[in-house]
């Protein structure tokens, strides 16, 4: 699975031609430019970091082309604005309180599926970068970067092309063979492989237990349980194990 997802990217990725790495300003960059008759591209911001999210709404309003419709400081919230407001475009972070930017945008592109997004994070680890990129997700930029490697990000994502921030692309590059997993597979029961499929969709705890007819602490164990046999750390680790396996 990741050997697939490794091949599609590097046939349709885009790369900056620029290497800069100085921090977000306001300057504005004409770099980016849509057809001059097209409406501006509406975008939702979600991010939990006050100083980030001004940050960005700062250097994205003063381009022309580009309109900030909404923004929202967890995923939870971020979903619900996304279905509202119905953006072109969503600038996503990972880690964000309630509902993580990977599961957030599992369910924006199960609603949305026009909806762009573009992962805009601090978090560089493959784990990380390939359940981003499972999720739905159309491209991946580093924090801290140029406003120009954002709106290549954007412009690529726009054109429908998967996009790479340069400071990851050699990583996947040169993961592109399939890792072997170290957990014990094998040894999910049938309920543990039901609870893991939901989770790589996506869904909390208690939206499983709902979906499940079981109570949040059975489903807590489940998942306690499936992290043990995984040897795993955390959710996207279990949902990634589940890809690269063949288990989902």
């Amino acid at each position: 699975m990741v050997l697939v997802i490794y091949s599609l990217l590097l046939s349709t990725i885009h790369y900056p031609l620029s290497t800069n790495t100085e921090k977000m300003s306001s300057n504005t960059v004409s770099s980016f430019n849509l057809p001059t008759d097209a409406a501006p591209l509406r975008i939702l911001i979600v991010e939990d970091d006050p100083m980030m999210q001004l940050g960005l709404e700062q250097s994205l309003m003063g381009h022309p082309q580009l309109e900030i419709v909404g923004q929202a400081e967890d995923g939870y919230l971020g979903v619900q604005a996304a279905l509202k407001l119905k953006p072109d475009l969503v600038v996503m972070d990972i880690g964000l309180p309630r509902l993580d930017g990977i599961a957030a945008t599992q369910q924006i592109k199960a609603a949305l599926p026009e909806t762009r997004v573009v992962m805009l994070t601090s978090h560089k680890t493959e784990t990380e970068i390939i359940a981003a990129l499972s999720s739905g997700a159309d491209a991946y930029c580093i924090k801290g970067a140029s406003v120009e490697r954002l709106l290549n990000a954007i412009a690529a994502a726009v054109e429908g092309a998967a996009y790479l921030d340069p400071q990851i692309a050699r990583q996947v590059i040169e993961n592109l063979k399939p890792p072997t997993p170290t957990g014990n597979t094998a040894n999910l029961s049938g309920r543990e492989l039901e609870v893991l499929k939901l989770m790589v969709d996506g869904l909390s705890n208690p939206q499983i237990a709902e979906k499940l007819y079981l109570s949040p602490n059975t489903i807590k164990t489940h998942v306690r349980g499936i992290m043990n046999k995984l040897a795993v750390d955390d959710r996207v680790q279990a949902a990634v194990v589940a890809l690269r396996s063949g288990l989902v």
